[in-house]
């Protein structure tokens, strides 16, 4: 069965200039020394250079549109590991709607502080993202607040803004690596390729010690997971939207699990070869690059960076040599 496509033309186009109104377009470099390092030709989409340090924001902008729209609500209550929960604040406050904002235990203290920054209040609850999601649902309820989901058609259109800057701006790619935390990324590189006639392949990449999507895109069907165990907050996901998995069976290549240990090596990678900072999940597309280095030989490659917001502590100990972080299962 073909998945209902998220959204047409012109309601991309229409996103755009919801987007435009806050955040400038992201570059695209073509970096010579991941070239020379890879075999092949390698764009990276600095995603980490929002306003909020990751493409989350452009997903905010317009779901607090869609609602003004609809109707605002007196509040809004989300989960997050701290981009998605940077996103909704950074665009609520336009509207001047409230947001609470849930993370669970050990959550980065920098993104923390940045939610904060941004206007929301941050409540921790549970032992991961899926714990802290549930308690944001009975929050939903208990203060009569508006739930803003992790996944969702508005948040997908949004974040399709980076991927249309991408294709616009670079010819013919013959892969992209995205990586994959709830889907909203990945889904939008999917529906911009459809929607323009490319024949580019899209790779999700997922990490070894949080594989749902991984395990879910092999089986056919949602696979949620006992646990996930990463330092790469971005992608530590281990129940998987059925929306997001339904559009990537339908346009994803394929979906690969990058340890750890790979995504710390590609942090690094990132930061001597292009003095870029990326976090964990930022790193984790480059990290399936490097994994199919033999594979991607000669071809013209991009890799989504999609944000640089790691812990200060966590980003000195990875390029001083160590495989992860806290929750790292290597």
């Amino acid at each position: 069965m073909t998945p209902t496509k998220p959204f047409n033309r012109e309601e991309l186009d229409a996103a755009l200039h919801t987007v435009r109104e806050a955040v400038p377009p992201t570059p695209q470099y073509r970096w010579p020394l991941l070239a020379e390092r890879y075999g092949c030709e390698v764009w990276v989409k600095h995603e980490n250079h929002t306003p909020t340090g990751a493409f989350k924001v452009r997903g905010g902008l317009t779901y607090l549109e869609q609602l003004a729209e609809e109707g605002l609500p007196t509040g809004l209550v989300t989960a997050t590991r701290g981009n998605h929960g940077q996103s909704i604040p950074f665009a609520a406050a336009r509207y001047g709607v409230p947001v609470t904002v849930v993370v669970p235990e050990g959550n980065s203290t920098d993104k923390n502080r940045a939610m904060r920054g941004w206007g929301a209040e941050v409540l921790i609850h549970g032992r991961d993202f899926d714990e802290a999601r549930a308690f944001a649902n009975e929050l939903a309820t208990e203060r009569g607040l508006a739930l803003v989901p992790s996944f969702h058609p508005a948040l997908v259109r949004g974040v399709a803004t980076y991927a249309l800057e991408l294709f616009n701006a670079v010819e013919r790619v013959d892969t992209v690596y995205v990586p994959i935390g709830m889907g909203s990324g990945i889904c939008a590189v999917i529906a911009v390729r459809d929607l323009l006639g490319l024949d580019t392949e899209v790779v999700g990449v997922t990490a070894a010690g949080a594989p749902a999507y991984a395990e879910s895109f092999r089986a056919g069907q949602l696979r949620p997971q006992a646990q996930a165990r990463t330092f790469a907050d971005g992608v530590a996901c281990r129940d998987p939207d059925a929306g997001a998995l339904e559009i990537i069976l339908a346009g994803a290549a394929r979906v690969l699990s990058v340890t750890d240990a790979e995504i710390a090596e590609a942090m690094r990678v990132l930061f001597t070869d292009t003095h870029n900072v990326a976090e964990g999940a930022g790193a984790a597309a480059l990290a399936g690059l490097a994994q199919e280095q033999a594979r991607q030989r000669g071809k013209r490659i991009a890799v989504i960076l999609c944000g640089g917001n790691v812990d200060a502590a966590v980003f000195a100990a990875v390029l001083q040599g160590a495989a992860g972080g806290p929750g790292s299962p290597d």
